[in-house]
């Protein structure tokens, strides 16, 4: 009777021997094979490191790639290359575990981590029995070199491939705390502008080769890249320690404002870009609810205000960026849509402000985060209008919406009703109805994306205004849109892309 040999996925951690583990060492010496994957070359880097523990009478099996980086004429292209040559490694692998025999696969660092070993185990995993012994990755051998913490208290770690697009690496390294990124070589150049262009580069540190001969650690920005080989990485380090901004600085051409929309309600509708100002900001200022909406920070500062004061929030900011912070201004939804876009540009239009460095960052708008719970009734043209009259008259308001609804427009209605304002939204329903069928679909979208969430559909002529408050968005449809129940019970309204011709139904 015959047995299957055993298979073990062997971490040889990042390249000095002496950071084997205890688990490691035994799975090599009771190995009857001893398999590693190699270049064309013949030399394998996993081999060196656990040479000393590697026996004569072990059978060795160098699974050699066929190709790296250059093209192939393989029909399947570089993936279809790739897949045959895995294929063909495990069948010999295979070969030796039917046998009986027991066969440890050395892996750099990690065997589950960006390693070739996790094709060998997806391939045979489910036939043989199987061991992964873990290693020291790359990442905790390069955060070890530096000295310096990756992550501490609430900060979460992102690890990004440098073969990404530049855009997309922008947008990652922009939304971590903290980063690192793996594969340098050729990406190396596209790395650093990218995080050049998040405004992470002064903090970035590089480590080439950690734990093996030739290592080389520094500030990113000093690397050569015709020096970068692929064993290296990028590392964007734990920022609890960082500097503090000094309350004054010598150098205000660095202060900037940027305009942030948050979206509806908080983390899960930020956008990267808009992650990455938050996380890069010295201070935040904002309406002291949508400042609520963004983690606490070691090192950063947050002045919050209420929600009626916003020229004096943007001077403020401005007041903050002019002595060389980077601040960030915290705005619910879009920042440009009745929010704090306009106030900041208004006042930095003033000269004593002209040399501030002023973006804006769009966010996910409460219209657009309420249509797509309600399905998707702004599919055609569309008007935006707040029913607040204390920035503008009523007289303006109501001529808004009885041009807006004789053009037929779908309405996406803000800022509705408040404590203070509870006549509006029926002044607006009594408009819309002489424009309007009684049965016109509106949405009632509320506290969308947060915990009393509430989104309903309901005919015009049943619109209570009791039930509509500052948290509410009105979404009025045109003679076109429609309301149906669907199996669930839930009710979706769309407004068709196709308007009727004139003289048509």
């Amino acid at each position: 009777m015959t047995t299957t040999g055993k298979l073990y996925g062997v971490g040889l951690g990042p390249g000095d021997p002496n950071l084997l583990t205890v688990a490691a060492v035994k799975a090599i010496a009771s190995a009857d094979v001893i398999a590693y994957h190699c270049a064309r070359h013949g030399r394998s880097i996993a081999r060196s490191i656990a040479a000393e523990h590697i026996r004569e009478e072990q059978i060795e099996e160098r699974l050699m790639y066929p190709l790296t980086v250059e093209t192939t004429d393989h029909p399947g292209g570089y993936r279809g290359a790739l897949d045959d040559f895995y294929a063909e490694a495990a069948a010999t692998l295979a070969a030796h575990l039917d046998a009986g025999r027991t066969v440890a696969v050395l892996a750099e660092g990690d065997p589950m981590f960006y390693g070739s070993y996790q094709h060998m185990h997806k391939r045979l995993a489910d036939r043989f029995e199987t061991t992964v012994i873990p290693g020291v990755t790359s990442i905790s051998a390069a955060a070890a070199r530096l000295g310096q913490p990756l992550c501490e208290d609430k900060e979460t770690l992102t690890v990004i491939p440098g073969t990404l697009p530049e855009d997309e690496l922008s947008a990652r390294i922009a939304a971590a705390d903290s980063a690192v990124v793996m594969k340098l070589g050729r990406t190396f150049t596209k790395v650093r502008a990218a995080i050049e262009s998040s405004g992470r580069l002064d903090d970035a540190r590089y480590v080439e080769r950690a734990f093996m001969e030739g290592e080389r650690t520094g500030a990113l920005a000093d690397i050569d890249p015709s020096s970068v080989p692929y064993f290296s990485v990028a590392v964007l380090p734990s920022r609890i320690d960082a500097e503090p901004v000094a309350d004054a600085t010598s150098d205000p051409a660095r202060g900037e404002v940027v305009v942030v929309g948050t979206g509806p309600a908080g983390a899960p509708w930020l956008t990267p870009e808009s992650r990455g100002a938050l996380v890069n900001a010295d201070v935040l200022v904002g309406y002291t609810t949508y400042l609520a909406r963004v983690p606490m920070r070691p090192g950063q500062v947050r002045h919050g205000s209420d929600n009626k004061v916003e020229s004096e929030r943007a001077e403020f900011a401005l007041d903050l960026a002019r002595r060389g912070h980077r601040v960030a201004v915290v705005s619910g939804g879009d920042p440009g849509v009745f929010a704090m876009a306009t106030a900041v540009l208004e006042v930095a239009s003033e000269e004593r402000y002209s040399g501030i460095s002023v973006r804006v960052l769009p966010g996910v708008t409460a219209a657009n985060a309420a249509a797509a719970k309600a399905g998707a009734p702004l599919g055609h043209d569309y008007a935006t209008i707040s029913l607040s009259d204390r920035l503008k008259p009523w007289e303006v308001i109501a001529e808004r919406l009885r041009t807006a609804a004789a053009a037929d427009l779908v309405l996406a209605l803000y800022n509705p009703g408040s404590r203070s304002r509870t006549w509006q939204v029926g002044k607006a329903r009594e408009l819309l109805l002489e424009l309007r069928l009684p049965d016109t679909p509106v949405v009632l979208a509320r506290d969308v994306g947060g915990p009393e969430e509430s989104v309903r559909v309901v005919r015009l002529a049943d619109l209570d205004p009791e039930v509509v408050d500052m948290r509410t968005l009105l979404i009025v449809g045109s003679s076109q849109t429609q309301a149906v129940v669907r199996a669930d019970g839930r009710t979706v309204t769309w407004t068709p892309r196709r308007y009727p011709e004139p003289g048509t139904v």
